[in-house]
């Protein structure tokens, strides 16, 4: 499928999907950012909804500007997943154990780590950590000063709202490791400080929507920004990580002969140095993967739904994006008034999770038909594997 041109009389927006299937106040803030002086362009992904200051399902290229609001507040966000050698064959009937087992291994909700995982015995793959927690000096002195220790033992840690862990059965019995996290409580403070800071510059005194502020080029702000941003985004793919690795112990303790092939990682509240119709900008995917030719994707369904692995295809028009999941229809408020636990329950069936009224928000009947979402970005993405989940685990 090829992109709706949406007729902007500022930079170009293109959609891939239903435009009518898009809420207007969705297609108002796609206009509002079209409309900044920094904008080379927009790409809209099929998930597409209403947001704080930018879509979540846009890509937005800016010449020497970035909006803090168009990345979000959980920078760094994403997923990671991770082929196993087990099959369908291998799993008990009864998941509930090992549901139990991932609960009690990998903090969820508000939950963290007693005291900071110890990574150097934790088998993530990744190094560089002294240098990595050395960066902290340098954050935002605000959000440093108040969130190191939360910090340190938050990493490796779930949170709530759509992050999930799942063990997924792909369509030829093979059981996949998945999950979706991001940058917790550091990376939020650390937005909302930019955010605000944003605000308060006099080049943005005069935008459509305040959310919208960005920093410029070559100033201390900006510098600023991009030193806490870049830093946020690694923290949010080693929180990935340390999880992937405890869920890989667990998984080990009970199927001692499993193997692990190596993981998928990647962001999708993000941002990018690219180059794009020869000219060097700064990417911002918010609810968006990098799709580029041969890059290898995940684009998870609901908590009901099947999940894709994909492989990009480089499409320029897009910027090599691709959508970041089904993409919200309703709003959480929405879902739980129009929803019941009864509901969940049917909506859930054949999936070891929990079906109470605390995650009526995160029932499948909420979001967009993410095999609607998959047609519709077909030249963006080929599809390597499809997944269901059989235990999702939320906070």
């Amino acid at each position: 499928m090829s992109f709706t041109d949406l007729k902007s009389k500022a930079a170009p927006i293109r959609l891939w999907g239903d435009v009518d299937s898009v809420e207007p106040q969705a297609l108002g803030q796609l206009h509002n950012i079209a409309k900044l002086p920094w904008v080379h362009g927009v790409a809209v992904m099929p998930d597409v909804h209403y947001g704080i200051g930018a879509t979540v399902g846009s890509v937005i290229a800016m010449r020497g500007a970035v909006s803090p609001a168009a990345v979000g507040v959980d920078i760094g966000c994403g997923m990671t997943a991770q082929r196993t050698s087990l099959t369908a064959e291998d799993l008990p009937d009864d998941l509930g154990r090992l549901r139990s087992a991932i609960e009690a291994a990998i903090p969820v909700g508000q939950a963290m780590h007693k005291n900071s995982v110890d990574t150097g015995h934790v088998k993530t793959g990744l190094h560089g950590w002294h240098e990595f927690w050395s960066g902290f000096d340098d954050l935002a002195r605000p959000v440093a000063r108040r969130s190191e220790a939360k910090a340190m033992k938050q990493l490796g840690t779930l949170g709530g709202g759509n992050h999930f862990i799942e063990l997924c059965l792909s369509d030829d019995g093979q059981v996949w490791l998945m999950l979706h996290s991001g940058s917790r409580y550091v990376g939020n403070a650390l937005a909302q400080h930019h955010i605000e800071k944003a605000k308060s510059l006099p080049h943005n005194a005069s935008l459509p929507d305040p959310d919208l502020a960005v920093f410029v080029a070559d100033t201390p702000q900006m510098e600023a920004y991009r030193r806490d941003l870049y830093w946020a985004q690694e923290y949010a793919r080693r929180n990935r990580a340390v999880m992937m690795a405890l869920y890989r112990q667990v998984v080990k303790k009970r199927f001692p002969k499993a193997r692990f092939e190596p993981e998928i990682s990647v962001h999708h509240n993000y941002v990018a140095e690219e180059t794009h119709d020869g000219q060097d900008l700064l990417v911002t995917r918010k609810g968006a993967i990098r799709a580029g030719l041969g890059d290898m994707g995940i684009i998870p369904g609901s908590m009901g739904a099947s999940s894709f692995i994909v492989r990009g295809l480089g499409n320029g028009d897009a910027y090599e994006s691709a959508s970041h999941g089904a993409g919200r229809k309703m709003s959480r408020n929405a879902a739980k008034k129009r929803f019941t636990a009864e509901d969940l329950i049917a909506q859930t069936e054949g999936v070891e999770c929990r079906k109470d009224a605390g995650v009526l928000d995160e029932i499948p009947g909420a979001y967009k038909d993410i095999e609607a979402v998959m047609a519709a970005q077909s030249d963006l993405v080929e599809i390597v594997a499809r997944l269901r989940q059989v235990v999702c685990v939320k906070g």
